[in-house]
């Protein structure tokens, strides 16, 4: 795939673990935030960039990503976008629906359906930069709780993710990647693990985040691909998927 890149895109730290990603259309100069976790933190992160914002994207209705919706809105006057179920914590101005488009200026960023998490959750897709906005689907070695949705619905958007360029940049919206590792080595290490532990261990040391990940680190090490994909049909990988969640529900 040849890439052309046209978002600016900033990932900061919010809340207690949550990612917050700042992204600006590079031709046009229109800003958009991922959610809205924590206000404070995105002021800081657009006084830095000296720019107002535009838009708030939302992915689904938590309030570590909708909750700052309101105060948000309130000093930038962003238009809100995002799934349905956002309203039921928090106002939105336009309803995303899987298949949906939206523009961030000269950029195209594809809805996609990531059901499973909750119900609605949705995610962005920048197919020209290889950059992919997926929330609380899949972190790295790991990917979200089943909250509202069944194995077969998370199984079903986490193949979404893995049927994506393998270069596509996946960015999670927590830090757990060390849980996750610690659950990944249970269950077996291989050499593409032992590589990608080391390099985990020594960011978090570093104080650095381990988002974003790739599609191809994912497949190559996330168990809840990896395991899953050797399965030769949906039925049995979302079974097997289902088995993991379970085991790491109670890890």
């Amino acid at each position: 795939m040849s890439l052309r890149p046209n978002l600016k895109i900033d990932v900061f730290p919010a809340l207690q673990d949550n990612y917050g990603f700042l992204i600006q259309d590079q031709a046009t100069g229109k800003t958009a935030i991922i959610d809205a976790p924590e206000p404070r933190a995105i002021t800081a992160r657009l006084d830095a960039w000296g720019v107002g914002l535009d838009y708030i994207l939302n992915t689904h209705w938590h309030p570590d990503h909708a909750g700052g919706n309101v105060l948000i809105q309130k000093r930038y006057g962003a238009v809100i976008y995002g799934p349905p179920e956002v309203r039921r914590i928090a106002p939105l101005d336009h309803v995303l629906e899987p298949g949906d488009v939206f523009h961030l200026g000269d950029t195209r960023l594809d809805v996609i359906d990531l059901g499973g998490h909750t119900l609605g959750h949705i995610g962005y897709i920048d197919a020209a930069g290889g950059n992919a906005f997926v929330a609380d689907t899949i972190f790295p070695l790991g990917c979200g709780r089943l909250f509202e949705g069944t194995p077969a619905q998370m199984w079903g958007a986490l193949k979404r993710i893995a049927d994506l360029p393998d270069e596509t940049r996946l960015y999670s919206a927590h830090e757990y990647s060390l849980s996750n590792l610690k659950f990944a080595e249970h269950l077996g290490i291989n050499p593409a693990l032992s590589t990608r532990a080391d390099i985990i261990r020594a960011k978090r040391a570093a104080g650095e985040p381990t988002v974003p990940s790739t599609v191809a680190e994912e497949k190559a090490t996330n168990p809840f691909l990896v395991y899953p994909l050797q399965e030769t049909d949906f039925d049995a990988q979302a079974a097997k998927f289902g088995e993991l969640r379970r085991a790491k529900d109670c890890f």
